[in-house]
């Protein structure tokens, strides 16, 4: 009989503890974060580069935003926004709806 889980039931079973599910919620907000930056970025054809400069920040930064390693301050989300052309909209959903 094979006992393993797949990487979703080993998920689905982890995120079932308070501790996991809090920093499984960090990583989720980080990574979409990033994704959005990113993306915006791209749209616009800027490199990483030009958007750090237009942000007051370094490459290396707008780097580990994008990858989702950091979790950027509401300040330096305004700073990227306006470097990005967008106005920064934060929005609370209630968790029914959330994906």
């Amino acid at each position: 009989m094979n006992d393993r889980k797949t990487w979703s039931e080993l998920r689905d079973e982890l995120v079932t503890h308070p501790d996991a599910r809090e920093a499984y919620e960090a990583a989720r907000i980080r990574y979409e974060l990033g994704r959005e930056v990113r993306e915006r970025r791209e749209a616009l054809g800027m490199t990483q580069d030009r958007l750090a400069r237009a942000a007051g920040l370094k490459q290396p930064a707008v780097a580990r935003l994008e990858a989702g390693s950091t979790m950027p301050t509401l300040p330096l989300l305004e700073r990227i926004a306006a470097a990005l052309g967008t106005r920064l909209s934060v929005a609370f959903e209630p968790l029914d709806r959330a994906s």
